[in-house]
């Protein structure tokens, strides 16, 4: 019965058309196949090798190999030359101190037009300058924020050292007019308030100093009173020194103020 049914199917048909190789494991490869498959390897290769070069390649490969070739006497330019006295690898020029390589060849292949790429040069260009010009700026801007931030360090330091001086002079100025039995401060502020006065007495004595020292700023009060211990108590607070006389002050004492004493 299986051979009516093999002798039933058509050599026409697909099965025998379609014939799959059979690679199941541990069977033999045959000789033919292996020859095939080593034969259409081969030819894949040579196609590689083969394969048709595009336009750009191609021209790229020619001129490579024009300029690498040096000009012979078949180039009528070269033929002009060597009748002026011109020598293969001299330099041009009446003096020889021309050039002797040919000027290089720079060879367009974009689709930009002309001048293209020394637009997109110059933009680069004035980006860089742009952003150097931003960092200096910033750089500035730090430089004088830091000056600025000295500046009013120093001026607060100073405005201290007033302070500190001017307490130091009314303290002084308290005890000297006391050793004279001076019992009221010539001006209100000459002396250092004491912390144990009521509210009351602190009131009524800044109504009555008002109008004499709030227009007045620490250095000028320190001015008027070191004037004073000068003038009345013949005493320095630079110094720290109460002296004999007007003359033994003028004679000894540097100046009337801090700086004469640095």
């Amino acid at each position: 019965m299986k051979l009516n049914m093999a002798e039933d199917e058509d050599y026409m048909s697909d099965s025998f058309i379609n014939v799959q190789d059979d690679i199941r494991p541990g069977l033999p490869v045959l000789r033919q196949i292996r020859e095939a498959r080593r034969k259409e390897e081969k030819r894949q290769e040579v196609n590689l090798k083969n394969r048709q070069k595009s336009i750009k390649e191609e021209e790229q490969e020619r001129r490579d190999t024009g300029l690498k070739k040096a000009l012979g006497c078949e180039n009528k330019g070269f033929a002009l030359l060597q009748k002026m006295g011109y020598k293969s690898g001299q330099a041009l020029g009446k003096s020889g101190d021309g050039i002797v390589e040919p000027i290089p060849l720079s060879v367009k292949t974009g689709k930009s037009g002309i001048g293209h790429e020394t637009l997109l040069k110059r933009k680069a260009e004035e980006k860089l300058e742009s952003y150097r010009r931003k960092i200096h700026m910033k750089s500035q801007a730090e430089e004088k924020a830091a000056e600025q931030f000295r500046i009013r360090l120093k001026n607060k330091q100073d405005e201290m050292k007033l302070e500190g001086d001017l307490r130091r002079s009314q303290r002084a100025c308290q005890q000297l007019d006391t050793q004279k039995n001076i019992q009221v401060p010539r001006e209100a502020w000459y002396w250092l308030r004491p912390e144990e006065e009521t509210e009351e007495e602190t009131e009524e004595e800044q109504d009555e100093d008002e109008y004499k020292s709030e227009d007045l700023s620490v250095l000028e009060k320190l001015q008027i009173l070191t004037s004073y211990l000068r003038e009345e108590h013949l005493y320095c607070i630079w110094c720290g020194t109460a002296y004999e006389d007007k003359e033994d002050l003028s004679s000894n004492c540097p100046g009337p103020t801090s700086a004469d004493h640095d």
